[in-house]
């Protein structure tokens, strides 16, 4: 197990490097220098060479790349990203306090998202109509491919325009969480509602749902037994794919409800130019990409059983 852990490990380390090193090749090397990118373009006419090279040499730019990269390295390993270009703000800190709401909204929308799949995946198997089965089982690729601009643009006109029930902006408490949260787990909910209705139809078939049914328990009792139980492990799998989509859906949900958070403070450095801030913001989902991942692969084989006797079945 801990040889196990700690390849899992090792790996996690190596995504994280290579998204340092993609985000400063990017940001810092190109296209542009990344002086330039410190100011307003209406300004850069205005700046002389002197305070150009004078920036530069603030900043370390005028050191070769190499050595930049080293040093900048460095400081990310102390959680050191620099400052604001904006505010002077240091960006650790401007993340840490963006991060919360939307840790809520993320918690908020990933349940509406479980729950939603699972109605899907539930009713599926358990209508026997074949003509509304197959119509509810096409509802998950049908959440996939919906845009979440255009979802969010569609609640607000319906909920908050037309019957007022939800402001349009979002505000602190429950009542301005709804509609961003469930703009934010439609999408969401549907590669979880495909692998649990695949799960579900799998486990459905086995030979232990015949020999409940053999027993007398009714369909529900045996689809919430079991099969539930079974089906909804392997979708502990794509906890990363799931982080990525939230932290993703978030810069355009957050944009859109003009809510405070991560994914309005990734637009807003993004449209400022603020290199520094965007950097951290990429390390920062890199970082709970392969948190997640690690903390799946390594629970994983802990609560599904079949795993553990494979592992070590195989180091015997």
């Amino acid at each position: 197990m801990a040889r196990y852990v700690l390849l899992k490990l090792g790996r996690s380390l190596v995504v994280v490097w290579g998204a340092f090193t993609a985000s400063f090749i990017l940001l810092y090397t190109l296209p542009a220098s990344p002086v330039e990118l410190l100011f307003n373009p209406e300004e850069r006419n205005d700046i002389s060479p002197e305070a150009y090279a004078q920036i530069e040499q603030q900043y370390g730019f005028d050191r070769p790349v190499f050595v930049q990269y080293l040093a900048r390295l460095w400081a990310a390993l102390h959680l050191d990203f620099g400052s604001s270009v904006q505010n002077g703000k240091p960006v650790v800190t401007a993340i840490a306090e963006a991060l919360p709401k939307t840790v809520v909204l993320a918690v908020a929308a990933l349940v509406i998202a479980a729950l939603i799949a699972l109605a899907v995946a539930w009713v599926a198997t358990y209508i026997e109509s074949p003509w509304l089965r197959n119509f509810i089982a096409g509802l998950p690729p049908l959440l996939v491919s919906f845009p979440s601009f255009l979802l969010g643009l569609i609640i607000i006109r319906v909920f908050s325009f037309q019957l007022g029930w939800f402001p349009p902006i979002s505000r602190d408490g429950l009542h301005g969480l709804v509609l961003p949260a469930f703009a934010l787990a439609i999408p969401v909910a549907g590669p979880i509602a495909q692998l649990l209705l695949r799960n579900f139809t799998t486990e459905y078939s086995s030979p232990y749902v015949l020999t409940s049914f053999s027993k007398g328990l009714r369909k529900a009792t045996v689809i919430n037994g079991d099969v539930l139980r079974n089906a909804s492990l392997p979708a502990l799998t794509q906890g990363g794919i799931i982080v990525g989509e939230l932290l993703a859906g978030a810069v355009i949900t957050e944009t859109i409800f003009s809510r405070n958070g991560i994914g309005r403070l990734t637009e807003q450095a993004v449209r400022a130019q603020d290199v520094p801030v965007v950097q951290g913001v990429v390390m920062f989902v890199a970082l709970a990409f392969v948190t997640v991942n690690f903390i799946v692969d390594v629970t994983y084989p802990l609560i599904d059983p079949r795993l553990k006797a494979a592992r070590e079945g195989m180091s015997v």
